[in-house]
């Protein structure tokens, strides 16, 4: 959390650490930074929020116009359903995001991870997060030496991830282990140097932080 509240990067949608997001930036965010890269996402957010500067704008918009302004962001079910969860939230819950996870896992187009993202970082609530980045970490602090995209594996990430996030502003420490995977234990050259977990980390123990995390074997496509 040291680390993070120093070297985490300046981004439109988040906060300053301590300080909870706004939940309407932290979904559009995070259902445009599904299969894309930030630096890809920071122009095309910045350009919806002028647009649609809050959830009851983007309910009212057209979903011409709001796959108009995507374009270019590719896979365009997210901005579908971006636009479907901004109508639901305003029919049914008079205009503001559920906190809950459950709940927010039944709006359109969120899951589990981005459900846990939104309920921590804008709300407060103790949800833990897996994504890619978050997997890595885990995966090379404890040496995972078994495919880490299994299913029972992946579930016993997310068990992992749901005792370690605290209480106390859990939001941040979700967002500290995605920093801390996107900038620092990255898939190839891991920067272990710098990295604040060095010391704890298994992996870099026995050598392994560029083995780790392992993959199933994938079918060539045809």
């Amino acid at each position: 959390m040291a680390w993070y509240h120093a070297q985490h990067r300046r981004l439109p949608w988040r906060a300053e650490p301590g300080r909870r997001a706004d939940p309407y930036q932290v979904l559009v965010s995070e259902l445009m930074l599904q299969q894309t890269q930030v630096s890809t996402v920071v122009g095309y957010f910045n350009r919806f929020l002028a647009r649609w500067p809050s959830i009851g704008n983007l309910a009212q918009a057209r979903e011409h116009d709001v796959l108009h302004l995507w374009q270019g962001l590719g896979y365009y079910s997210r901005a579908r359903h971006l636009h479907q969860a901004a109508q639901v939230v305003v029919r049914e819950y008079g205009g503001r995001l559920p906190q809950a996870a459950a709940e927010l896992r039944q709006l359109p187009g969120i899951g589990r991870y981005t459900a846990g993202a939104i309920a921590s970082i804008a709300f407060g609530r103790r949800e833990p997060i897996v994504d890619g980045n978050v997997a890595r970490v885990l995966a090379r602090m404890l040496a995972i030496q078994v495919p880490a995209d299994r299913p029972d594996v992946r579930e016993h990430l997310w068990s992992l991830a749901g005792q370690l996030v605290p209480a106390a502003h859990p939001g941040d420490f979700n967002q500290a282990m995605m920093e801390l995977g996107a900038t620092l234990c990255t898939p190839a050259a891991p920067q272990c140097a710098a990295c604040p977990l060095s010391a704890l980390c298994v992996a870099r123990r026995r050598g392994l932080e560029r083995q780790l995390p392992l993959r199933l074997a994938r079918r060539a496509p045809q």
